[in-house]
């Protein structure tokens, strides 16, 4: 089973966003304590999840969606309606080409429910590490492109007015009640720039690792096989993930070689 917080954490969305579907009948939570309330999803509901996503992005309300689920609608069907919304969005503004961006990383995701993309997976420990860093909370996951990159510009113009900072640079994404919370910076031991802070990100006794390489168009696919081997191995998330950007030097991202981090714990 998984919490609500790790179930919303694979699907991006808040736990606001989950209860209000549970509320609607739409996603019930496998198992809900009699005592404490605490929800439990079980894994095989993240299928629906992804569709329910989907479908929001394509502007259907909780009723149709829930007609449509329980029509039996499938991923061909899906992948369909969202081709046709791709078109219609591609012609709005920023904010709207925003969106598309999550409609085509929902559409593929569910493209390849399937056919996993292949990368190798180890666990390991994590050791702490000292950033310097800016932060920042978006309420959907289509604005994390737009964000995450001028959080790095910034500290890095700080750090080295004229060239690229030493330290590695790191990003951690925590998925709370309001939205996902961004911390992005470099690995830096000295003294913080003002218009920056220190941030201490705690060793991790046991982590899910894997290595994307390329283009961050595709990372979604990277981080569906990390979790789905993090269910397999039976562990449940036990923190924020981190994303450890080891190459990220050309602006087409075609040799970018990136770490993907999940603190994990036994379930």
């Amino acid at each position: 089973m998984l919490s609500i917080g790790a179930f919303a954490q694979i699907g991006q969305v808040t736990h606001r966003m989950l209860r209000h579907w549970d509320t609607a009948g739409l996603l019930v939570p496998a198992h809900v304590d009699e005592f404490s309330g605490y929800r439990s999803y079980d894994p095989s509901q993240l299928e629906r999840l992804h569709r329910i996503v989907a479908l929001r992005s394509l502007g259907f309300g909780l009723d149709d969606i829930s007609a449509m689920l329980a029509s039996g609608v499938d991923s061909g069907r899906i992948a369909g309606l969202l081709r046709i919304r791709r078109a219609e969005v591609a012609e709005e503004a920023r904010t709207a080409a925003a969106r598309l961006i999550d409609v085509e990383r929902r559409l593929h995701l569910i493209e390849k429910e399937n056919a996993m993309t292949q990368i190798e997976i180890i666990e390991k420990p994590l050791p702490a590490v000292r950033l310097a860093a800016r932060r920042a909370v978006v309420s959907e996951q289509p604005e994390v492109p737009g964000v995450v990159g001028p959080l790095f510009d910034a500290v890095g113009a700080l750090l080295a007015p004229s060239g690229t900072p030493g330290g590695v640079p790191v990003a951690e994404y925590d998925m709370g009640e309001y939205g996902l919370r961004i911390t992005a910076g470099f690995a830096h031991t000295g003294p913080v720039p003002d218009g920056a802070e220190a941030v201490e990100l705690p060793a991790v006794p046991t982590a899910v690792c894997g290595v994307h390489l390329g283009s961050m168009e595709h990372i979604a696919e990277s981080w569906q096989a990390v979790h789905a081997e993090i269910l397999a191995r039976g562990f449940t998330l036990s923190g924020p993930c981190r994303e450890v950007y080891l190459r990220s030097e050309t602006a087409d991202q075609a040799d970018w070689v990136t770490e993907l981090q999940q603190p994990v714990a036994r379930a």
